[in-house]
């Protein structure tokens, strides 16, 4: 039986403002908070919102047939818990009904995986388990299906994904890379093949995605029941269809007025009339085979024509930005000041690298407040050079990592031992405060018993 995988990414975009050379140093604040606020919330109202609550429909609808997966960036969590709080409680309601899985990403919707040493793949993990941690707080879940930033995948991030525990991985069923292969079938990564691959179909995808609303596409109008035939009639042997998207796509990319959600809505009607079931990412890893191992030596994403990433990395700006970001990574790893690592979070988003671009891109590039690739570097260099300082003041580069790391240590253990007494001084003083009464009680029996009469002394008898 053919089964649909769907899966949405959510991710916010965290705006940068306009900061100057001469800002280093005198502002340490980097965000322009209205832009932010703004665009969550008309993205909210426009598509998350529709769009959840036709998801939410659907399932109620359809029962446990019809099933979907979502991802969601911790940064795109913080804010949407900050300015968009009923999206957090629609998804928890869809969490209730059974029929939605979460993911596992990074935390900062970063890059941390193209930075190729052992410190940077400790960055990577760390960078997940946050997000994982994070999903498992709000939806009672923890993932066991991984995907990375923009689907970014190579067989070494597959290896480290297999590494934390995951099942499961989503990337981009590219054809430089399948060949002659079809993207419908269960893959593993080839060094680790306990992991299995669910490659996304990039036709049946990107129709809804980015052309749906396309009146100058030989396809277009879409219709729901021509789409689910066109996968009835893909070969039997191909069983996974994996469509994976962004859920601003629906109500943002594609607008409500395109009828987009209506499309969606009638998709497990059709699918049930031929014979096509749902699913969710680790229910088709648990229930299906890999066919063989997927071979990826070279990075890929679901990006671009070239489905790689050039798009973050491409040139010579990019590169000196994401070096410069890396190169306190060692640092942060052993750090624990809170301000330092939600801008560090923020700093990391792979949305930072984009703007810079000088690609030609067949798909729209928003730069928000900065005229050109130049202009976006530049001021993401002003704000990381106050951010490295800032780094560098809290831990100076004159003491090297080791020396750093075992300070901290030698600190949190000092920490954990005067824990440790406070503790104990605390349970002393709950005994104590369990036995004042007592003694108190005792001590005022004691002062009201009156005090015994002592026997005269006998007096000597005389010598007869």
């Amino acid at each position: 039986m053919k089964t649909i995988c769907l899966y949405f990414e959510i991710h916010q975009i965290i705006h940068l403002k306009r900061y100057r050379f001469f800002d280093i140093g005198t502002d340490h604040y980097y965000y322009d908070d209205y832009e932010n606020e703004r665009s969550i919330t008309d993205i909210a109202e426009r598509s998350y919102m529709p769009a959840l609550n036709t998801l939410y429909d659907m399932i109620k609808e359809n029962g446990n047939f019809f099933k979907v997966a979502f991802s969601l960036s911790g940064t795109g969590i913080e804010q949407l818990e900050m300015h968009a709080p009923q999206v957090i409680e629609k998804l928890q309601q869809l969490n209730e009904t059974g029929c939605v899985e979460f993911l596992a990403e990074p935390y900062s919707h970063g890059l941390s995986s193209l930075a190729n040493n052992e410190k940077h793949e400790e960055t990577f993990a760390r960078d997940v388990k946050k997000q994982a941690d994070k999903i498992e707080e709000l939806f009672g879940k923890r993932p066991t299906v991984a995907r990375n930033s923009s689907l970014i995948y190579s067989d070494d991030i597959g290896a480290q994904i297999a590494a934390m525990g995951f099942k499961g991985m989503l990337t981009e069923g590219a054809k430089h890379v399948l060949g002659w292969k079809s993207p419908h079938y269960v893959y593993h990564c080839n060094q680790a093949p306990n992991l299995k691959l669910l490659l996304r179909d990039v036709e049946l995808s990107d129709d809804i995605s980015l052309r749906f609303n396309n009146s100058e596409w030989d396809g277009y109008p879409l219709f729901a029941d021509a789409y689910i035939d066109r996968i009835a009639r893909l070969p039997e042997e191909e069983q996974i269809i994996n469509i994976f998207m962004e859920l601003s796509a629906l109500g943002i990319a594609q607008p409500l007025s395109s009828n987009i959600l209506d499309f969606i809505h009638a998709l497990p009607a059709c699918a049930k009339a031929k014979g096509i079931n749902f699913m969710t990412p680790t229910e088709i890893c648990k229930a299906s085979k890999s066919v063989s191992q997927l071979d990826v030596p070279d990075t890929l994403s679901w990006v671009d024509e070239e489905r790689d990433v050039s798009c973050w990395l491409g040139n010579a700006m990019q590169h000196e930005a994401f070096n410069k970001l890396y190169s306190v990574a060692d640092r942060l790893l052993i750090a624990n000041d809170p301000r330092i690592n939600q801008d560090w979070d923020y700093l990391q988003a792979s949305n930072n690298f984009r703007f810079m671009t000088t690609k030609p891109s067949n798909v729209g590039l928003d730069r928000g407040i900065y005229s050109g690739p130049f202009d976006a570097f530049t001021n993401y260099m002003n704000i990381l050079g106050d951010f490295i300082n800032r780094v560098n003041a809290l831990y100076p580069l004159d003491i090297d990592n080791e020396e750093l790391e075992n300070l901290l240590t030698t600190i949190k253990n000092q920490g954990d031992e005067i824990e440790m007494k406070d503790k104990e001084i605390t349970r002393l003083k709950a005994r104590l405060e369990k036995f004042e009464p007592q003694a108190k009680t005792t001590k005022a029996k004691a002062e009201k018993k009156p005090a015994a009469k002592k026997a005269a002394p006998k007096k000597a008898k005389k010598a007869e």
